[in-house]
């Protein structure tokens, strides 16, 4: 588990097998029947063809960093502590892209296309947040 804050999410009905998914350190997405999409954030309906038919599906938890930004500024003393930090946009190797954490490196040494693996930290409510590391 990484140092950085890990607050419970606000879970729903959409929400809860992903969040369900965590806590067993999974990333469980649901995939469009229809155009084959993976939907992320996970919800009910398509956000490509409108479609309901989805089928939950369990991620290899393995992607690329698309972009990221390392915060060197924290309003609440628990970021600050762990200043800086990164902020990642990460690209699932099954498509879709994820707002994220890269941890357990520093974060002068994080790239555009580094390889990274999945890892869940505990927020201590039956859920965990995917966050990611060098692969």
């Amino acid at each position: 588990m990484s140092e950085l804050p890990a607050k419970a999410p606000v879970v729903n009905v959409e929400t809860q097998q992903f969040w369900d998914g965590t806590a067993e350190g999974r990333i469980d997405l649901p995939r469009c029947t229809q155009c084959g999409l993976v939907v992320w954030y996970p919800r009910a309906i398509c956000p490509d063809c409108h479609s309901d038919a989805l089928v939950w599906e369990t991620m290899a938890g393995t992607g690329t960093v698309y972009s990221f930004t390392v915060t060197r500024a924290g309003s609440g003393r628990r970021w600050r502590e762990n200043l800086p930090f990164v902020v990642a946009y990460v690209r699932l190797d099954e498509g879709p892209t994820m707002l994220t954490n890269i941890v357990d490196c520093a974060a002068a040494t994080v790239t555009i296309d580094m390889a990274v693996t999945a890892v869940f930290d505990d927020t201590g409510e039956g859920s965990s947040l995917v966050r990611f590391r060098p692969s």
